[in-house]
């Protein structure tokens, strides 16, 4: 007696990747932000003073590239903590360059936002579970990686 073949179509992925994916980022995002709001910083701020406490003094233009965000955002993100006292804009190695520095008030503030991160992080660990969080992030590594073969189109640039 021989099996028949298979008619039953393959199963595909039901729904918006981009909307799951957003439903998911929304609700990560929330958890972050209100444990950094305890310390008054936005969990974009917190990773803004992280990378530039790590790769300071560093050109404008190569802390965006770093951080894989555009020129203006990171223009527009820097100002509240320039006005705040913890980062600066100085003058680089010509007249036409800048770098921006970490300040003592900043390396602070970072150091006292990082327990509030630690615990937002721990605490998604506690209801994620561990090896969730670490297939999460291998998933979004493995993806990432395989994405970036695709070309980049500017917002507002839809052909």
């Amino acid at each position: 007696m021989q099996a028949e073949p298979s008619t039953q179509a393959p199963v595909l992925p039901q729904g918006c990747t981009n909307f799951k994916l957003r439903q998911l980022m929304r609700r990560v995002a929330n958890h972050y932000d209100a444990e950094m709001a305890k310390c008054g910083l936005k969990t974009t701020q917190y990773s803004l003073l992280s990378h530039v406490l790590k790769l300071g003094p560093i050109r404008p233009g190569d802390l965006a590239a770093e951080m894989k965000m555009d020129a203006s955002t990171l223009t527009r993100n820097l100002r509240p903590l320039v006005d705040a006292g913890w980062v600066t804009l100085e003058a680089g190695a010509d007249a036409r360059s800048r770098l921006v520095h970490i300040t003592e008030a900043g390396r602070d503030k970072r150091a006292e936002a990082q327990r509030y991160w630690k615990a937002a992080q721990l605490a998604l660990n506690e209801v994620l579970g561990v090896e969730r969080v670490l297939a999460l992030h291998a998933l979004v590594d493995d993806s990432l990686d395989l994405l970036a073969a695709l070309p980049v189109q500017e917002a507002g640039n839809d052909e």
